[in-house]
């Protein structure tokens, strides 16, 4: 199960991405997309059940899976090199989602969208934030270097 967002205003900064090498602009997407997630991943924390010690601590934002979950994951950014994935989350356990969900014998003890529907429009507000902040770093570097590298 997958969740879209859309988000509208970005022109600005799609012209400013195209300053960028592909690779300084992954980094600067990565930088923005960790630093904005990670207060959900803090609230998925929070209200993780206390019962399972490895859940909570098993939860974080990163751009890797496990091999498990690399397997089960369907790319949704097709062929663009230029994208990147966030991912938010718990860890590799396999309880994670039967504490989320439920089972036949166990009730439901979500975590997961409790955090995701109390935070998210202030992602989108920290992920706009910190995308212009990252954006204009790597463009004054990038611009700095060029100008280095004309002066000798």
């Amino acid at each position: 199960m997958g969740v879209s967002v859309k988000v509208e205003g970005l022109r600005d900064l799609e012209a400013e991405l195209d300053k960028l090498t592909t690779a300084a602009g992954k980094g600067a997407l990565r930088r923005a997309g960790r630093k904005s997630a990670e207060p959900l991943a803090e609230l998925m924390r929070q209200g993780a059940p206390r019962d399972e010690g490895d859940l909570e601590a098993s939860i974080g934002v990163s751009t890797k899976l496990s091999p498990r979950q690399r397997k089960l994951h369907r790319k949704t950014i097709g062929n663009d090199k230029s994208a990147i994935e966030i991912f938010v989350g718990a860890g590799p356990l396999p309880q994670a989602h039967l504490k989320e969900f439920g089972t036949f014998a166990m009730a439901p003890e979500p975590f997961v969208r409790p955090a995701w529907d109390q935070d998210r429009k202030a992602l989108l507000d920290r992920l706009r934030a910190a995308l212009w902040d990252e954006v204009q770093k790597s463009v004054t570097r990038a611009e700095r270097k060029a100008a280095k590298a004309a002066q000798g």
